[in-house]
């Protein structure tokens, strides 16, 4: 619905005489308008679809815009008593971010963009010019109300991220992980380590997520069988309202996966004060009835829920690869790298796990927030807590996992040679000829080579009638 006769909508074109700057906020306004009929269209749609509807339209928009601004992570007010709610629906919030993400990216590639940042600064300010307008309108009476400055402050601070992560993405690769590199020791240094490390995190990050999915996966499955699908039984009232609690379920899913994540880790989650669900146990008090809190465990610790702690160590495993090959360089190949000596594959598989920890962290706090004020004013993970677990399990995973998979790649013969670092201005070590097991296999061909030699020259000689030389001839 973005485009009109094979023209987008709300776009100046080049070519007409529009000018950039205006090109670039209506883009910025386009943007959050199709975020925003994407949570305006099904809630006006079930507010059609519901019999006896308690609201008008005006009061249908108002929630819609509540939702848009929820998913951003901007706190609004829920009922009478001015209940606060801050858990944001990530799914929502992904979509935000992948949408001005890729907006920020068009704009910064703009072939005569004029300025570096003057694109993107207007694309941001129609974003949050249509943000304004949302958050004033829903702030009027209904179920959900926002609270306007509160609320433009976070639109404002996710959009201006979103929109310039899009415009970095679009220039070369900085530097700036080399440059810590460099601060350190010759031999702690892992030189060229910056993408390394990157993908390190992101297989670790993609392995703990996995982990959390596999976990809401295996509890539904278990409550559908052997809890008599409690999850399902809520789902009901109605056509529209199975379908409006469907698709809430769905854009609170990502949260869910990530509580799962946290519940892999060991610290586990809270449901409210005084209520923590982790494998070492369950203390669950009054929580909402809703399908993903109905699917929370209800039994004590042990069980299969203790064997989750494994998740974590196996998601491991690939950043431990995957370091430990970056560690051994690539001498033979064109633009390949000497090895790391092995303290500075210890620095990279620690810069790896403080990276994941901060990830985690920062995604933990993203995915919990409040309900309501006192006992729910706090659902989802500690962030702290969720932070130290996933350094202190990578940590524990990648750091001898690196250093074994640097010592199998690189082979007895040249991890000797590698490990030697004289200063910081010396010249990398030529590793022996053939290392490690192709190296021992050259040796033995070769013996074996002489060998043969040396047994049929003997042969002919005595054929021959001659005597073989013995070893006073020469």
């Amino acid at each position: 619905m973005t485009q009109l006769m094979g023209r987008p909508i709300l776009e100046v074109p080049d070519e007409l005489g529009g000018r950039p700057v205006l090109a670039d906020l209506l883009a910025g306004v386009r943007t959050a308008l199709v975020g925003l009929a994407a949570v305006g269209v099904p809630v006006l749609g079930l507010w059609v679809a519901t019999p006896y509807a308690d609201s008008d339209a005006a009061g249908a928009t108002r929630l819609a815009g509540s939702l848009w601004l929820l998913g951003h992570g901007a706190p609004v007010l829920r009922g009478a008593a001015d209940a606060p709610v801050t858990v944001s629906p990530l799914l929502l919030g992904l979509l935000v971010v992948v949408r001005l993400y890729r907006a920020g990216a068009g704009v910064a590639s703009r072939r005569g963009l004029r300025s570096r940042w003057g694109g993107p600064v207007a694309l941001w300010a129609g974003y949050c010019a249509v943000a304004a307008g949302v958050a004033l309108h829903s702030a009027g009476a209904g179920l959900f109300r926002s609270r306007v400055l509160p609320d433009l402050l976070v639109v404002g601070l996710l959009a201006g991220l979103s929109t310039a992560a899009g415009v970095r993405s679009v220039e070369p690769a900085g530097a700036g992980a080399e440059r810590l590199w460099e601060r350190l020791p010759a031999g702690w240094r892992p030189t060229g380590g910056g993408s390394a490390v990157g993908r390190a995190v992101a297989a670790a990050g993609a392995g703990l997520v996995a982990a959390g999915a596999l976990l809401v996966a295996g509890s539904a499955v278990l409550d559908a069988l052997v809890g008599g699908g409690r999850g399902t039984a809520l789902l009901g009232g109605g056509p529209a309202a199975l379908v409006g609690l469907l698709l809430l379920t769905v854009a609170l899913l990502p949260n869910a996966v990530l509580w799962g994540a946290a519940y892999a880790l060991g610290p586990g989650f809270e449901v409210g004060a005084g209520a923590l669900v982790s494998p070492g146990g369950t203390g669950l008090g009054p929580v909402p009835e809703f399908p993903l809190f109905a699917l929370l465990p209800q039994d004590g610790p042990g069980g299969w829920r203790l064997a989750v702690l494994l998740l974590p160590l196996l998601a491991g495993l690939v950043p431990a690869v995957l370091l430990g090959r970056a560690a051994a360089g690539r001498r033979g190949e064109p633009g390949g790298s000497a090895p790391w000596p092995p303290a500075a594959t210890v620095v990279a598989a620690l810069a790896a796990a403080l990276l994941l920890g901060a990830g985690a962290a920062l995604l933990g706090w993203s995915a919990g927030g409040a309900l309501a004020a006192g006992r729910m004013a706090w659902l989802g993970p500690v962030p702290w807590w969720t932070g130290l677990a996933a350094a202190g399990w990578l940590a524990v995973v990648a750091v001898p996992g690196a250093l074994l998979v640097r010592h199998r790649v690189l082979g007895p013969a040249a991890v000797g040679s590698a490990d030697e670092v004289e200063g910081p201005d010396a010249a990398p070590v030529a590793p022996a000829a053939g290392s490690g097991a192709r190296a021992r296999l050259a040796v033995r061909v070769r013996r074996s080579a002489l060998e043969l030699r040396a047994g049929t020259y003997a042969l002919v000689l005595r054929l021959s009638g001659q005597r073989p030389p013995g070893p006073d001839h020469d």
